[in-house]
């Protein structure tokens, strides 16, 4: 199987920053099998087509906008992931939905979970997260690890 683990955000935009600095803090500390590949998927939108088409599973870090105090993390698939920010009219513009729907049309959409954080400030330019969702960086590595395991991936401590 095929994994994939997705940072999705613009990092000009505080906490939209969230799922691009996960991905990169998780390339630092941890070592994955060949089969699961870690991406800054940033603000690429449709030229993901050919990295979601070549993954079974993909678990994608981003802001959730659930109206939830800032730092609660959510665990979303199927219908749900249209309550991603990227899903809707994020500032990165990235509606993921409609690129796994032409992934779908395409002949390969791989299964999906977004692990999300509701974010506290998204609309400020800072290359800095909130507090908050600094703080949630870890929480959110252990369910992206947890769901890594659940599809019996075995990783290691750098």
């Amino acid at each position: 199987m095929n994994i994939l683990v997705l940072g999705v955000g613009n990092v000009l935009y505080r906490d939209e920053a969230v799922g691009v600095k996960t991905v990169l803090k998780m390339q630092e500390e941890y070592v994955f099998p060949e089969n699961v590949r870690l991406m800054d998927g940033g603000t690429l939108g449709m030229q993901l087509m050919d990295e979601l088409m070549n993954s079974d599973l993909t678990v994608i870090i981003d802001i959730v906008k659930g109206g939830h105090e800032p730092g609660t993390l959510y665990r979303l698939e199927g219908e749900d992931l249209r309550k991603s920010m990227s899903f809707s009219d994020s500032l990165h513009q990235t509606d993921l939905v409609d690129t796994l729907i032409y992934c779908d049309l395409a002949g390969h959409r791989p299964d999906c979970v977004v692990i999300g954080v509701e974010p506290e400030d998204w609309k400020s330019l800072d290359l800095e997260m909130s507090p908050k969702i600094a703080e949630a960086m870890p929480r959110i590595i252990q369910e992206v690890l947890k769901e890594l395991e659940k599809h019996g991936v075995a990783y290691s401590k750098k």
